[in-house]
């Protein structure tokens, strides 16, 4: 009969300290607590929908209704309370949503759809023709009127938005006594009478946004004795003065934002607003926070003054707001943080300070914020950032990075953003599936192609040697960038379900640094590379009758030229940490895309010139040269007219020309596109980057093999006599006969220059070496074909 209770009790209990107990659980970075249980998990459970804990702790408190929102909550259902006669503990809780939600669709709603939801029944006597009215609710909302207009003086409440008023004029209200919202937004109005408002003292919402308002005269809302919500967005305040809200003894929500206030009065702001519990002034300019601004402002518990100018924050400023609640400083200028600038704010649960640019933060920085439960520190390097920091912060349910991997600073936040970069996640190096088996992929067929031309290009025997060296260089570079893909593979295995534990460390790692470098060195001779066989193209099928074909030391000068630049483009970054700052570290994969607003703009700098300046600019002479080569071609066939399958042959070259070009742009124009949207301050997700690193990046060293060996005709007649004298072994082994072997006609067509070289070089024959370059010209342009 007694273990009833006594398991009643038990669950009392332990419901009661079940929060308090899972936090001393001591996890792993990058895991939470399953309340009060030992158990732990990885951060990217919280809130998945799945019952992960067994006690549905890990589904608790996912979204981040921290703040003003959770305030305006806890406002409408006290205020439900004490004014409404049906209350109990089940409707106050609902009714503020449903309430708010009301609110919100009086807003929403367009004209023409409010009419067919509101019939126009009105108790108000006479009303302007093109106004609706819905019993003592009048609403003229776009109805082109210049004036306020005169109806019943029991009306409660007058909408008169995107209307064409220019002026408030004295005791232009005043006979509506009853009225208890007013609604004026997106009117012309830039003059208000400081008796404007006289006589409305039922007032508890006065709607002024959108307007053209320059200045509001002291004692204007005196008569607003219950005025609850003040908005004036968006208008064209410079300056205000605590007289200018006398007479506002029940204003709880004041909102400024979208002005041009550029400073706080010297004076208490809320000496005649005692109750003031919401203060918004986003999108001003004010530069800093006066001590005296907030003395009487005891009651406050939502301060926005975010997309400010505020560089800095007196130590003292916060101290009257013991009871805030929210503080958003959010894209403001703030440098410097005080070690005890947050002291007093022991009720705060939700702090902004996002997109500042704050150089340091103070180990202790937050210890006096017990009951914080969101944090925002997006868009801020967080260059000395440690456990320390939010170590004391117990409470903290959510917190926002500018980098994932800071995550691993705060293990016992249940909700970590962002928990990717597009490219790694809190677990893996590569986020997706798809990105780690094609990472292999790619890096396998890019690696084995270029190997097997390396390896094959001795063998053709009837081959340009200088054009060959220059071929067999191109696929080393290619190979380099197989070997950057299978590291960058490697790796992703070896931190594999763990990656935030070494994230920071591996980015600021040597290793990075190496693997970075040797991607540009890889990408830079390649294109470099590219550009000098296409100019050697250029110059023999455009000029056929001039010696400019370059000679061996030539070519060998410009090969060895062009891994030098390599070299010294990927090396650069390494050489200046101050300058360049982790220049390959920007992500997992080292790559240095930099599309996002670096912190350093030598590294931006770089990094355009690389790709905008020296890429672009390969890529337009590739474009341009393969299109004159093409018109050279056409041109000569046109005149040539006795050659007729000359035709035939500028098809073959016109579709090879187009491939080539066509997987360059694949390749650099999406480069390209992404680095002027950067320069634009365009945000750019992280998989667009990821994409680029893993499959588009690679798109020339995997297909250049193919484009520049695989399909060519000396290629296929090498294949040709490999098989031919395959063939001609079996026949030997079985029949034992043996047949001598005969060029085909096409491999004598195509490659007569070898065999009739001792002919052609006579000096009987050409007296001018360039004669012999116009003879070989149908030669060179079937072995490019």
């Amino acid at each position: 009969m007694t273990s009833g209770p006594v398991f009643f009790y038990i669950l009392i209990f332990g419901e009661y300290f079940a929060h308090g107990s899972g936090q001393h659980v001591k996890c792993s970075l990058g895991y939470f607590p399953c309340g009060n249980m030992t158990k732990c998990l990885p951060q990217f459970l919280h809130c998945n929908g799945v019952d992960d804990c067994g006690n549905q702790a890990d589904e608790y408190n996912c979204g981040d209704n921290n703040g003003w929102s959770l305030q305006f909550d806890k406002y409408f259902t006290t205020n439900y309370r004490m004014t409404s006669p049906y209350s109990s503990e089940a409707g106050a809780s609902e009714c503020p949503f449903h309430f708010f939600l009301f609110i919100s669709l009086l807003f929403l709603v367009p004209h023409h759809l409010y009419s067919s939801l509101f019939p126009p029944y009105s108790v108000l006597g006479s009303v302007p023709v093109q106004c609706l009215c819905h019993d003592l609710e009048l609403d003229c909302d776009k109805t082109n009127l210049r004036d306020v207009p005169s109806v019943s003086s029991n009306v409660t409440k007058m909408s008169l938005q995107w209307n064409l008023i220019r002026k408030l004029p004295p005791d232009g209200f005043r006979k509506y006594h009853d009225l208890q919202k007013l609604c004026l937004q997106n009117n012309k109005i830039r003059s208000v009478s400081i008796y404007a408002f006289r006589g409305l003292y039922s007032l508890t919402k006065l709607y002024l946004s959108h307007n053209r308002i320059t200045f509001l005269k002291p004692g204007v809302f005196e008569d607003l004795h219950r005025l609850e919500w003040l908005i004036i967005e968006d208008n064209h305040l410079s300056r205000i003065s605590p007289l200018t809200f006398y007479g506002l003894n029940s204003l709880i929500l004041l909102a400024l934002m979208d002005n041009v206030l550029t400073c706080l009065p010297d004076k208490p702001l809320c000496q005649h607003m005692p109750r003031l519990r919401w203060l918004d002034f986003e999108g001003n300019h004010f530069h800093n926070l006066r001590n005296l601004t907030f003395i009487s402002c005891s009651n406050l518990t939502v301060l926005v003054m975010r997309k400010n100018k505020i560089n800095q924050l007196n130590e003292n400023t916060f101290a009257p707001l013991q009871k805030l609640d929210e503080l958003d400083l959010g894209s403001n200028k703030i440098e410097n943080l005080s070690p005890n600038v947050f002291k007093d704010l022991k009720e705060l649960s939700q702090l902004n300070l996002s997109y500042n640019p704050i150089q340091k933060i103070q180990e202790n920085q937050f210890d006096h914020l017990v009951k914080l439960k969101s944090l925002s520190l997006e868009g801020i390097e967080i260059s000395n950032i440690q456990q320390r920091m939010f170590r004391p912060l117990m409470n903290l349910s959510h917190i926002y990075f500018k980098k994932f991997q800071y995550c691993r600073y705060a293990p016992h936040v249940r909700s970590c953003k962002p928990n990717t970069d597009g490219i790694s996640s809190l677990e893996n190096l590569l986020a997706s599936i798809i990105q780690r088996v094609f990472v292999w992929v790619v890096s396998a067929v890019t690696c084995f192609g270029n190997i097997f031309v390396i390896c094959m290009r001795p063998y053709i025997r009837s081959e340009n040697k200088l054009h060959a060296m220059s071929i067999i260089s191109l696929c080393c570079a290619d190979c380099l960038m197989g070997i950057y893909l299978f590291v960058i593979g490697a790796f992703d295995l070896k931190f594999r379900g763990e990656y935030n534990k070494y994230a920071q460390l591996w980015m600021e790692s040597i290793h990075c640094q190496l693997v970075g470098s040797l991607a540009i060195l890889s990408t830079e001779v390649s294109v470099l590379l590219l550009t000098f066989l296409t100019l050697e193209k250029y110059i023999c099928i455009v000029y056929p009758f001039r010696c400019l074909r370059p000679g061996k030391c030539r070519t060998i000068t410009v090969l060895i030229l062009i891994w030098i630049i390599g070299f010294i483009v990927a090396l650069i970054p390494l050489s200046n940490k101050e300058f360049f700052k982790n220049y390959y570290g920007t992500n997992g994969v080292c790559f240095p895309l930099h599309s996002e607003d670096t912190e350093s703009i030598g590294a931006q700098i770089y990094s355009v010139a690389i790709f905008l300046g020296i890429n672009l600019a390969a890529f337009i002479i590739i474009v341009f040269s393969y299109g004159s080569m093409f018109y050279s071609v056409h041109q000569s066939a046109i005149t040539a007219t006795e050659i007729r399958n000359q035709v035939k042959k500028e098809m073959i070259l016109a579709k090879r020309f187009f491939f080539i070009v066509f997987t360059d742009a694949l390749c650099w124009i999406p480069i390209f596109v992404l680095k002027f949207l950067s320069l634009l301050q365009v945000e750019i997700p992280g998989t667009i980057n990821s994409w680029v690193v893993i499959f588009i990046l690679p798109i020339n060293s995997a297909l250049n093999p193919i484009l520049y060996t695989l399909t060519t005709r000396p290629f296929k007649e090498m294949i040709h006599q490999f098989w031919y004298n395959y063939r001609q072994r079996r026949s030997i082994d079985s029949k034992g006969s043996q047949k001598t072997y005969t060029p085909s006609f096409i491999w004598v067509e195509m490659w007569p220059l070898q065999e009739m070289q001792s002919e052609l070089m006579k000096p009987a024959l050409f007296s001018d070496p360039c004669e012999l370059s116009l003879i070989s010209q149908s030669t060179r342009l079937n072995s490019y074909s």
